[in-house]
């Protein structure tokens, strides 16, 4: 078949019917072009078909032929692609391509029919309906598109006298690597093919809980992936991996072996593992030592278990005053005491680059190449299985198409391709499917929560419970109610966190473990007793909440026009507008030991850390931190991350990367100023070539809460905080419940990089909405198959159900840390579900106590 692309005429073989993406990544080599979805859903895949966007998952490349392509590679200077560039569109990138060859079709549409009139919201979001961005850049990407659209980007900014286009529009871009995420030539670990690749396969469990009595492989090279005990205890469980030329033999070597499984009864429900009933999921303390942790803390509080049942595991004050207030106040004054049980289904990470690794053994030394949050982590790791020095371990992890919690450690895929390499000797690639994803790449556990609370005669907080419910397969670790601890005073609580384990796949950390979830429950109920007291709901806030971080945002959200201005609860008619307002607060989590190189090159400043950047701009933050310092053009320095052979970085993990690297940052750029004698660096790079130092973090002053670092992790002073105002629209007919505006006011001290710092603020809020509207993980309640396996049964949320988004930083609380600031990524998601929750409430006068809040869920509580 004959076909132009990009301009050139290409000739390929398609007797095997591929589809178009099969050809344009593998064959053409043009990996700008993302498969993500395998349905048409996401969009990433996305080609101009004779100048119409296609998604090329679903079209067959014979339709192809006599045709002309467009991809990302071929927009490259594209007006598009640069307002994606400037105005900040993106964040891990995993799903800009396919974006801008969707955008740039319509912006010339647009163009031809309205000249420089720029689209608007609905417009824009309309084109864009068919794409997801799981980081959820919208706000970026709606002022790149009317940006561009209005002609702003169709000049390329003028650079300095020598420089390359490449370089001048890195100079006009709100992160460094935009320009290679732009074009496509930035390269994921999906997009690797050395010379003599293998692609692996993971065999995978059936049956939720069975013994493998053998396996049967016949002459095929296998790799066994079994835990010790040789039990699989869920649906999609690693059982074994095989490797072939291509990933369709691949499959038919893995459909060849033969798995003997004597099947075993399954715990399924999750309200009779609660009772002690069915069969058990951990049969002895051996096994119960190897479940998974589904928590971010390297250690588990420590609880006994019954069956299974684990817990509970407390993070109480006075849990006795706390118990005897709320049964005296039940008794005494009914209307000061809220009570109820919160819902919550467990929300599936499924970041769109999926859980990848490329591994291969040389002279001793193994190489892996993997999409992960921890890449210095994942090396010590995996020295450790798999027997060598950590100095003979090489990570890389240059770009990451997001994580949000569920990268860390050495998953499955890193095992697999690591055992068939060795076992092949030569390169294997592990890449898992949508579905696999979806089905064990990890997932925010459920939960029932358990809340009373009570007020005293002067309206205070007198008592609160909380016993949370964990749902996290067969991990455990659940940190809900514990969180309950840091907000509100000092009143009596009682805070217990249990964990029922059952034949599903285990849970893993999300934006946030636990916090989100708390917040559901508690902020819901401080608004229900702001009502029983007939009390303003942030004044009461501001009452019970002694932050002064926090009170300086109580003090914003109050004066939004918004809220002074809102009707009151419970409207008439069809349609009904709300307004809602949460507060949260979070760890200050940091790496103490991080470290950062500086070597000067070429007349150049290199900044080297094993740290990576999964999207949220730990590449920028490095760099621009390094320039600042040294008062040097950003065009003189240069960041290299995602390698695990040079200087310790942190994990992307506990909102810890900026607070660990940028003093880091700082101390090297200090010792390299006085290395080479004099404050005006930039006239002495020339002659210092060779010339390197190596800066680490500062203690904070006054120390850390932590006393000893556990695994570059410690918890330091002060607490960040975040209060959210939104409004929604409630269409009570049909039950569907659409956000308007969200003010998000976020207390995490200095911002190092402002736009940067607003797009993952607004990502969280975007992330917070599925998590309230959108987002259930689902499994069959026989078989313990996950049923929500791919982009159209498992909705994230798109560009369309976006709102308007406005971010307000309070700067202020953290002068003890090197720095100033802190991070903020998982703050400025806590609040946003709880939120719309409240938002709901005084929109119909319904409280919702299960999440996600569906539309026959709204429908059913309003009677209607």
């Amino acid at each position: 078949m004959e076909f132009e692309v990009n301009g050139a005429r290409r000739t390929v073989d398609v007797d095997d019917d591929p589809a178009a993406v099969e050809v344009v990544r593998d064959r053409l080599g043009l990996t700008g072009t993302k498969l993500v979805c395998a349905g048409g859903v996401c969009g990433a895949c996305t080609i101009q078909v004779d100048g119409e966007p296609r998604v090329s998952c679903l079209t067959p490349a014979a339709r192809l032929a006599g045709r002309s392509v467009t991809t990302v590679e071929g927009l490259a200077g594209h007006p598009v692609a640069r307002a994606f560039a400037a105005e900040d569109a993106l964040q891990c990138g995993y799903c800009t391509p396919g974006f801008i060859v969707g955008a740039a079709a319509f912006c010339e549409r647009w163009r031809a029919e309205h000249g420089t009139t720029p689209p608007g919201r609905e417009q824009i979001a309309e084109a864009l309906a068919g794409h997801l961005c799981r980081c959820g850049a919208y706000e970026g990407i709606y002022r790149a598109v009317a940006a561009a659209c209005a002609g702003d980007h169709d000049t390329a900014p003028a650079g300095p006298t020598g420089t390359t286009g490449r370089e001048t529009t890195a100079a006009a871009a709100a992160r460094a690597e935009a320009p290679e995420k732009t074009d496509g030539s930035a390269r994921y670990t999906t997009d690797l093919h050395p010379e003599g690749l293998l692609e692996g396969v993971i065999i995978r469990s059936p049956h939720a809980h069975a013994h493998v009595r053998s396996l049967e492989a016949g002459d095929l090279p296998l790799v066994p992936l079994l835990p010790p005990d040789g039990i699989v205890r869920y649906v999609g469980q690693p059982v074994a991996a095989v490797a072939a030329p291509d990933r369709a033999a691949a499959r038919a070597a893995a459909a060849r072996v033969v798995v003997d499984y004597e099947v075993l009864p399954a715990a399924l429900d999750v309200r009779r593992a609660r009772t002690g009933e069915g069969p058990l999921v951990y049969e002895d303390k051996a096994a119960r030592k190897r479940a998974p942790g589904s928590g971010e803390t390297p250690q588990l509080i420590p609880a006994r278990w019954r069956g299974n049942l684990r817990g509970p595991s407390a993070m109480s004050k006075r849990p006795a005053a706390a118990v005897r207030r709320i049964r005296e106040a039940r008794t005494n004054t009914p209307e000061r005491v809220v009570e109820g049980v919160f819902t919550t289904a467990a929300q599936t990470h499924t970041p769109l680059e999926p859980h990848a690794c490329l591994a291969h053994w040389a002279e001793g030394t193994l190489h892996i190449q993997v999409s992960t949050q921890s890449v210095k982590r994942v090396a010590e790791l995996a020295a450790e299985r798999f027997g060598v020095p950590v100095e003979r371990v090489v990570a890389r992890a240059v770009h990451v198409g997001g994580g949000f919690g569920c990268k860390m450690g050495l998953t499955s895929d890193v095992v697999a391709a690591v055992e068939l390499a060795r076992l092949h000797g030569a390169p294997v690639r592990v890449v898992l499917d949508r579905d696999e994803e979806l089905t064990d790449g990890g997932y925010r556990p459920g939960t029932r929560i358990r809340l009373a609370m009570a007020a005293d005669a002067d309206g205070d907080l007198s008592a609160l419970a909380m016993d949370a419910d964990n749902d996290g397969g067969i991990s455990v670790g659940g940190s809900v109610a514990a969180l309950a601890r840091f907000m509100y005073g000092k009143a009596p609580r009682r805070l217990r966190d249990f964990d029922t384990v059952t034949h599903q796949p285990p849970g893993a950390p999300f934006r946030g473990p636990g916090g989100p979830t708390m917040c559901w429950a508690l902020e819901q109920a401080v608004d229900e007793m702001a009502h029983r007291l007939g009390q303003d709901p942030i004044a009461l806030r501001r009452r019970w909440d002694g932050n002064p971080k926090r009170h300086a945002l109580y003090d914003w959200a109050a004066a939004l026009p918004v809220w002074t201005s809102r009707p009151g609860r419970g409207g008439t008619g069809r349609y009904r507008r709300g307004v809602g307002v949460a507060a949260a607060n979070w760890l200050y989590f940091l790496d103490p030991v991080t470290e950062v190189e500086l070597t000067v090159e070429d007349g150049a400043v290199v900044a080297r850390c094993a740290v990576q950047d999964m999207g949220t701009g730990s590449r920028t933050v490095l760099r621009r931190a390094v320039a600042e310092a040294l008062g040097l053009p950003e065009t003189r320095v240069r960041a290299e991350i995602g390698h695990s052979d040079t200087v310790h970085g942190p994990t992307s993990g506990g909102s810890r990367t900026t607070p660990s690297l940028v003093p880091a940052a700082a101390d090297a750029a200090a010792r390299l100023r006085e290395a080479l004698g004099g404050s005006d660096v930039a006239a002495r790079l020339d002659a210092a070539h060779g010339v390197r130092v190596t800066g680490r973090r500062p203690r904070d002053r006054h120390g850390y809460v932590t006393p000893f670092t556990l695994g570059g992790f410690a918890i330091g002073r002060g607490f960040t905080g975040s209060v959210q105002v939104a409004e929604v629209e409630v269409d009570t007919r049909l039950g569907r419940i659409r956000p308007l505006r969200v003010w998000s006011g976020i207390a995490a001290g200095r911002i190092h990089q402002d736009r940067l710092a607003r797009s993952q603020c607004e990502g969280a809020v975007v992330q917070g909405i599925g998590y309230a509207l959108y987002e259930e993980r689902r499994a069959d309640p026989v078989t313990g198959r996950v049923l929500t396996e791919n982009l159209e049964d498992y909705r994230i949320p798109g560009i369309g159900d976006t709102p308007e988004i406005t971010v307000h930083f309070h700067q202020e609380g953290f002068e003890h840390v090197p720095g100033g600031g802190v991070g903020l990524g998982e703050i400025a998601t806590l609040p946003t579900a709880a939120c719309l929750a409240n938002a709901v409430h005084d929109a119909t006068g319904w409280r919702p106590y299960d999440m996600p809040i569906r539309p026959d869920r709204l429908l059913e509580g309003m009677g209607t």
